[in-house]
């Protein structure tokens, strides 16, 4: 292992959202993930038991908060837990964290359910959080506690230099992606491009105009997330009919809800590339879809944080 551990062992703890990344993790560090009962009353109130002894230990409880809210639970439930059976230093690892759209009050009378579901997981017990690209950087503000916020986008960019393609120019989603876009571009030696949308609604997304030259070229379309697929449908469209030649779109999180298969399958994009930090069930994959691992980064980040290293050699 990279790094010297400190004196005390660590322990992973996972809730029943994403399984098979928590095994991933656990593989990449040469350990076992600890064993937990989490099963439901007759009612459906969610009950969770840590099986083994932690008492000292440095605890990383891994946890996607992705719908239905009882993951939001089960995670909160285990730092509780684990705090209560005297873990040295708790840490939130949230590969996908939800509720993070509703970071400002942008109507009258709404919920920031970003900063309530921050204090949440602080009340509960955690001494630090680990966090994937969440939908607004702001949010590492919203806690009081040290944040280490990674990205998956070395992961996309080994992957897409790997392909060998030529001419490529990465294309900004909206006006709020444009940053993200930039570094892609960088990192692939890309040109740059920036949709100019309107979102009439919630959930709906309409292209106005292309700022940039597409004609003839491959285009890559990165996004933290991909919930209806609208933005990134009518973005395909939008470039097709510019002359783009071969579509990538490249997505952290596959929320993939409502129409979002459908409307990815039906668009002109070649390839979808997303990552694991979402348990995604058979019937939401589809021929064109590619899954990315996060396991290893996650896991070095763990690795790093356990023996009090930086994690920023992980941006690169």
């Amino acid at each position: 292992m990279d790094g010297q551990p400190n004196s005390r062992g660590f322990k992973i703890l996972s809730g029943t959202s994403n399984q098979p990344l928590v095994e991933e993790i656990a593989r990449s560090l040469g350990t076992e993930v600890c064993k937990v009962t989490c099963n439901r009353f007759a009612d459906g109130e969610i009950f969770v038991r840590i099986d083994e002894n932690i008492r000292g230990a440095d605890v990383f409880v891994v946890q996607s908060t992705n719908p239905p809210a009882e993951n939001m639970l089960e995670m909160l439930l285990l730092i509780d837990a684990a705090r209560r059976a005297s873990a040295a230093r708790v840490t939130c690892v949230l590969p996908y964290s939800g509720y993070a759209r509703q970071d400002r009050k942008d109507q009258p009378r709404v919920a920031i359910g970003a900063k309530l579901i921050a204090n949440m997981i602080e009340k509960a017990g955690a001494d630090r959080v680990l966090g994937l690209d969440f939908h607004a950087h702001q949010l590492q503000g919203f806690f009081d506690v040290p944040v280490d916020h990674l990205y998956a986008a070395p992961v996309f960019t080994n992957y897409f230099r790997r392909k060998g393609l030529k001419d490529l120019c990465v294309v900004a989603p909206d006006v709020g992606s444009a940053k993200m876009a930039r570094g892609f571009a960088k990192r692939l030696d890309a040109t740059f491009a920036i949709i100019d949308k309107r979102r009439p609604k919630a959930n709906v997304a309409e292209v106005v105009n292309v700022v940039g030259e597409v004609d003839g070229r491959d285009c890559l379309i990165p996004d933290d997330m991909i919930d209806t697929a609208g933005t990134v449908s009518e973005a395909a469209r939008a470039l097709k009919k510019l002359g783009a030649k071969d579509i990538y779109v490249c997505a952290t999180h596959a929320l993939f809800s409502g129409p979002a298969v459908d409307r990815l399958t039906d668009a002109p994009i070649t390839e979808v590339v997303v990552t694991d930090s979402i348990n995604l069930p058979p019937e939401r994959r589809f021929p064109s879809l590619k899954v990315l691992s996060v396991g290893e980064l996650l896991a070095k980040a763990i690795r790093f944080t356990h023996a009090d290293q930086s994690v920023s050699v992980l941006f690169e």
